[in-house]
């Protein structure tokens, strides 16, 4: 078989797992095979369960101070091979170098507050709850917990969970995408580098199979899950089955609503941003613009007359847009579009037509621009996860929040306006889980948390920020006395708040 071999990372150190079952991974700019990847069995997952788990009861007991020291040395050398990541980011999945570059940037922003992480495991603690009696809380690693990420954000996605989750005092079982594995086995390796003791970060690549192993394993206490909604619904079911705790991340249908007072110059350029940024293979892309009147028949052309500048093509060229990451994908995507076409949609822009500037093995696909596309057409209901963006066009504020709401997914969304009243309101009544007011892609820092409502998410709690400390630890309250020397004898009466 030609192309690298790619296998696991466990106990410190790479393996090629027993299972015999491998998968491609290609070059979706020139279409070829560079690598086959280890696809993991319950075998090769029990493995890795296990030095994990052996890991975690020593991990778990050491300082802060250790803990906080490998995470900023991580950090350093995240950063300092950050072109390296987004090298291997463009290779396997696809995105331009810039765009690979600006994931590395998101996941380092999480290593940074996990350097924080004495701060955040501080407890509280109040004297005399009762007569020589206090009372302190304090929040405990789980043991071994199981990060499952998607292959639109191969560095970003682990990095939302696992230094959090390693700084609480965890050890991790990641399982990255299989389509795009070899980031996530990089940052395995930088980790044990950076002074985390073996086994406390183990990597298994695989599919569906190596995931249920996981989610059905005893030892396995939590799992992060980030793709799309029926699976999120699926890992959080088959979870909680076992009683484990479950942050299921899902999909989105994210839309962006420009108000008839909004710059629409300043809306054109973040529809195209947003709708077209990784090819839209991101679950914060803008995929419906909802465009209150008068303004449609404007912002459909400004929106257009920027498409024509985008350069779809190889990313290491310098180009604006890359490929999907699969063939299968591709043809997926552009299916919806042949969909859009038939339903009576206007295309404006036919990605279909592009001239990619690279092989033309890649598998291609250019932005494209929908008009007139209403609510029940597949390309407004569907996730299409790709460079599609659908123009809805309505006739007030009300009707464009209605839109919204009425919208089973709620990840993201945004309005456009030049109004504070209006935007307050909108932020007040949308049913969404990240809002931005003239922020297209409201994704927040590390030190809030990332995660939508509705079928965006299932599970209580979100990735990073104050929510991921408290996702990876558990809280305990301690209630303690010391007997007072000058202690009076027995009292068999029942305590009281004296």
């Amino acid at each position: 078989m030609d192309g690298a071999r790619i296998g696991h990372f466990v106990d410190g150190a790479r393996i090629d797992g027993t299972s015999g079952r491998h998968g491609d991974v290609f070059d979706p700019a020139t279409g070829r095979r560079t690598g086959i990847v280890a696809l993991a069995d319950a075998a090769d997952v029990a493995v890795a369960v296990e030095a994990a788990g052996r890991a975690a009861r020593s991990w778990r007991d050491a300082s802060l101070a250790r803990r906080t020291a490998v995470l900023f040395a991580f950090r350093e050398l995240v950063h300092a091979r950050r072109d390296r990541l987004a090298e291997v980011i463009t290779a396997e999945h696809g995105k331009v170098l810039a765009d690979a570059a600006g994931e590395v940037q998101r996941g380092l922003e999480v290593i940074e507050y996990a350097c924080g992480i004495a701060s955040a495991l501080r407890g509280r603690f109040s004297e005399n709850v009762s007569t020589g009696v206090d009372s302190y809380s304090l929040r405990q690693p789980l043991g071994v917990v199981a990060v499952i990420s998607p292959f639109n954000f191969p560095v970003m996605v682990p990095l939302w969970f696992v230094p959090v989750a390693v700084a609480c005092g965890n050890a991790v079982v990641l399982k990255p995408s299989e389509k795009d594995p070899g980031a996530a086995l990089l940052l395995a390796e930088w980790f044990v580098e950076a002074g985390l003791p073996a086994g406390v970060l183990n990597v298994v690549n695989g599919d569906a199979e190596a995931v249920d192993v996981l989610l059905d394993h005893p030892d396995v206490r939590a799992v992060s899950f980030v793709g799309s909604t029926p699976v999120a619904r699926h890992v959080h079911r088959r979870a909680t089955l076992t009683g484990k705790r479950v942050q299921a991340l899902g999909g989105a249908k994210n839309h962006l609503v420009v108000l008839p007072d909004a710059d629409l110059d300043l809306a054109a350029d973040a529809a195209v941003n947003a709708g077209f940024g990784s090819a839209g293979e991101r679950c914060m892309a803008i995929s419906a613009l909802v465009a209150v009147e008068p303004v449609a028949d404007a912002l459909v052309a400004r929106i257009a007359a920027r498409m024509t500048g985008l350069r779809t093509g190889d990313g290491r060229r310098g180009c604006d847009m890359g490929p999907l990451v699969t063939a299968a994908h591709l043809a997926r995507v552009r299916g919806y579009v042949e969909a859009g076409v038939a339903a009576g949609a206007v295309p404006v822009v036919d990605g279909r037509d592009v001239v990619p500037d690279g092989d033309p093995g890649g598998f291609w696909l250019g932005p494209t621009l929908f008009d007139r596309v209403t609510p029940d057409m597949s390309i407004y209901t569907d996730e299409i996860f790709g460079p599609v963006l659908g123009v809805v066009r309505v006739d007030s504020y009300d009707e464009a929040v209605a839109l919204v709401n009425a919208n089973p997914y709620g990840n993201g969304t945004a309005v456009f306006t030049n109004d504070g009243g209006a935007a307050r309101r909108f932020q007040h009544e949308v049913e969404v889980g990240m809002v931005g007011i003239n922020v297209p892609i409201p994704v927040p820092m590390a030190y809030y948390s990332f995660g939508g409502w509705k079928a965006s998410l299932f599970g209580d709690l979100h990735a990073h920020g104050e929510d991921g400390v408290r996702f990876f630890t558990r809280g305990k309250v301690v209630t303690s006395r010391w007997p007072d020397p000058r202690h009076g004898g027995v009292n068999l009466g029942f305590p009281t708040q004296t």
